[in-house]
């Protein structure tokens, strides 16, 4: 078992019960899915830079992204409807759980003056997404090989009922919120 899934189910719901006043163990908040997001909008011009993309979000991740498209056509863009705009992958269960504990444990405090995670990014159902301005945090992703620097957001999805839930829960399994 995931040592932090262990966590989540032995400290953390204990904690969260009488909290927020829940009857039924079932009612705790968890962690549902996993979301990466890459916008890709120099793919319109440039082939390239899918590929580029695909292979860090697949080291990354150890799943193969989906490509997302544009719904609509916007002239000043230069885009057209279908046409490639990014690319996501969700990730759940074991691999979930894994990556997060990563995240929070290894990746995150390595940041140079990293100070944590804004607290406020939350979007009103318990959800956090996390902005990455570049991709080369990651342990998986090789500096030479780096075709250009991407960022992506991280989207943790839970099912909390509010923000103050969603917070609480993600800081018992240990998020590094900054401190304000």
């Amino acid at each position: 078992m995931e040592r932090l899934k262990e966590k989540y189910t032995k400290e953390v719901t204990p904690k969260l019960m009488p909290e927020f006043g829940y009857k039924n163990i079932m009612q705790v908040p968890r962690v549902q899915k996993v979301v990466f997001n890459i916008g890709l909008g120099e793919a319109i011009s440039n082939a390239k830079a899918l590929e580029g993309a695909e292979h860090d979000l697949t080291a990354i991740t150890g799943q193969h992204p989906v490509i997302t498209r544009s719904k609509k056509s916007i002239s000043a863009f230069k885009l057209r409807a279908g046409m490639t705009v990014g690319m996501r992958v969700t990730l759940r269960g074991q691999r979930m759980w894994e990556f997060l504990d990563k995240l929070m444990n290894a990746i995150l405090p390595r940041v140079r003056d990293f100070q944590g995670v804004p607290r406020n990014a939350f979007d009103g159902r318990g959800n956090y997404t996390l902005g990455i301005k570049e991709q080369l945090i990651f342990p998986e992703i090789e500096y030479d090989k780096v075709d250009k620097v991407r960022g992506m957001e991280i989207t943790v999805v839970t099912t909390a009922k509010n923000d103050a839930e969603g917070r609480r829960l993600l800081e018992l399994l240990g998020m590094p919120f900054r401190q304000d």
